[in-house]
């Protein structure tokens, strides 16, 4: 065997598949556990520098944009195609075979002394043709539900396009992230987009524990001067110009105001998990780390909040400068974080909320994928094929013949239509 035909049996075999199926889950199980799309330095604080460098090293970071995911990807869609290119001309040569009078067929079903085979056919519904078999004799034969034979291969197809639409709209999907509080005007990222938070619910239970969260969007290109809106909720997406926008999460922001010798010097709102770097003194960087509505102090576990309610605001904040950490602390009320000259307020807390924007133009790949192997799994499970045929015997009589791919549910119907046909003895199954 020359080693194209070796390469070609590897590649198309379902060990090779196997092997493909086996790393892809392990390698995007090790990717779940690892937050994607952060920076070296916020990996670094998480787990350790080493850890971090190994993340990124290994692309672990944006594991569905990776190298390997696409090569792991590529070759799954390779074997797919393979198997298909393989198994085409043989399902074809059967189906051919299934509907050609027989050629030394091996019968599931026999019935003898079969005096009216016309009235067998009708019985199973099948009409059937004329032709004679390698013997000269006289023969009746007739298939049905031939496509039936293509279900595995079509199930195949679509799994084909299920992986291909998936990997492509992944490598190549566009997304951004929109933090805001409502009346907020922001870009979405560097797609060109505008959008607006016109209004965020959090919708809670009576125990205030939280139900639902919901954000009225418009969304404007002013490029091309359009504009729409909508309502997201989490798990309800909206398209908008032509990418979808998610409700991810929710979270708390400030308006933070510095003075410098008592006079005003910055004001921006923050997030929880944004900073502010200093606008006269860069090297000095105030980095919002968490709010609490209803702080508590739990010893051994740290500050909490106890409710959603703004009973007893506090905030979480860390001092850098120079990339080193100066301090962390917890500002309750209305106290206020002094730095040599410059005076930090946080004030009028207010839930903002995260907005994600996806792109992906291999969405309708995937969809065909699915609906391909739906399909196929129809075809394989429930359209079963069947052939039916009928020789004249020397006495004049004729002995009838069946095979189908779903066994004992034919071999009833078989009977059935071999007594109808006037048999003179009982079915008689290939294997007795």
């Amino acid at each position: 065997m020359s080693s194209i035909k070796k390469i070609w049996k590897f590649l198309s075999s379902m060990r090779f598949a196997i092997l493909l199926l086996v790393i892809l889950a392990g390698a995007c199980s090790a990717a779940s556990f690892i937050t994607q799309g952060q920076s070296y330095t916020w990996y670094a604080q998480h787990y350790s520098e080493r850890t971090a460098a190994l993340i990124l090293a290994l692309h672990l970071d944006d594991a569905f944009h990776s190298w390997w995911f696409l090569l792991i990807a590529l070759f799954l869609c390779l074997n797919l195609l393979f198997c298909n290119i393989i198994r085409f001309p043989q399902i074809r040569q059967r189906v051919k075979a299934q509907s050609s009078p027989p050629k030394n067929s091996t019968a599931a079903f026999s019935a003898q002394d079969i005096t009216d085979p016309d009235a067998v056919f009708q019985h199973l519904h099948m009409s059937p043709s004329r032709g004679s078999d390698e013997n000269g004799c006289e023969v009746l034969y007739a298939s049905k539900n031939s496509i039936g034979l293509w279900g595995a291969w079509v199930c195949h197809l679509g799994i084909l396009f299920l992986i291909a639409g998936f990997s492509l709209g992944q490598i190549t999907q566009q997304q951004a992230s929109v933090y805001g509080i409502a009346g907020q005007t922001k870009p979405v990222g560097d797609t060109g987009l505008i959008l607006t938070i016109d209004d965020f619910r959090i919708g809670l239970r009576e125990d205030d524990t939280v139900e639902q969260y919901t954000a009225d969007l418009t969304v404007g290109d002013p490029a091309k001067g359009t504009v729409q809106s909508a309502t997201v909720s989490v798990n309800h997406p909206a398209t908008l110009l032509g990418w979808k926008f998610y409700q991810n999460s929710t979270g708390w922001a400030e308006q933070i105001t510095v003075t410098e010798n008592g006079e005003p010097l910055q004001a921006e709102l923050l997030c929880a998990g944004e900073y502010l770097r200093i606008s006269d003194k860069p090297d000095l960087v105030i980095y919002f780390n968490a709010f609490y509505p209803d702080y508590v102090f739990v010893p051994g576990s740290g500050p909490k909040t106890v409710s959603g309610h703004l009973n007893n605001p506090a905030t979480l904040y860390t001092v850098y400068y120079q990339d080193q950490i100066l301090g962390m602390n917890v500002l309750i009320g209305e106290e206020e974080l002094t730095i040599d000259e410059y005076t930090v307020i946080f004030s009028e807390p207010r839930n903002y909320t995260l907005i994600q924007a996806k792109k992906d133009s291999f969405t309708w790949l995937a969809f065909l994928g699915g609906f391909v192997t739906v399909i196929g799994l129809l075809l394989a499970f429930y359209v079963q094929p069947a052939k039916v045929w009928a020789i004249k015997e020397g006495s004049g009589s004729w002995a009838v013949h069946g095979s189908a791919k779903s066994g004992i549910l034919f071999q009833e119907k078989f009977l059935a239509a071999a007594r109808a046909g006037g048999a003179g003895k009982e079915i008689n199954h290939a294997a007795d």
